[in-house]
């Protein structure tokens, strides 16, 4: 059965940092893109950024420079790094990620639990 697992959301103040993980587990052959989207309260999901199968990524521009997606293929691991938070940035936190069980066969798209990320003073 394979799983996202996230972690490293919390509370932070303007101007700080967090690291968000996103932890594939199961059979797993390769995490091969993945996103980060978040919601915020009374709002509808939105995509954050994007990294695909070369390790190329791409940011909404309301984080663009602020935000970093990386991925450690190793520990089938996507992360977002998330610097100069602002309150607007509030939000609960979902990674997507696209995969294989195995070498050869299809791709499999699996969302992670979601963790809350809140910017407060």
């Amino acid at each position: 059965q394979v799983q996202l697992v996230e972690s490293g959301g919390g509370l932070v103040q303007p101007g700080g940092s967090l690291r968000l993980s996103c932890a594939a587990s199961g059979v797993i052959f390769s995490v091969n893109s993945a996103d980060w989207y978040r919601q915020a309260p009374g709002r509808e999901r939105e995509l954050v950024g994007y990294i695909d199968s070369g390790g190329r990524t791409s940011y909404q521009d309301f984080v663009k420079g602020r935000f970093a997606i990386s991925k450690d293929n190793a520990n089938n691991t996507v992360y977002l790094q998330m610097n100069s938070l602002k309150p607007e940035d509030t939000a609960v936190y979902y990674c997507n990620a696209v995969l294989r069980t195995t070498r050869f066969g299809p791709e499999y798209s699996y969302w992670g639990q979601g963790t809350q990320v809140t910017v407060s003073s």
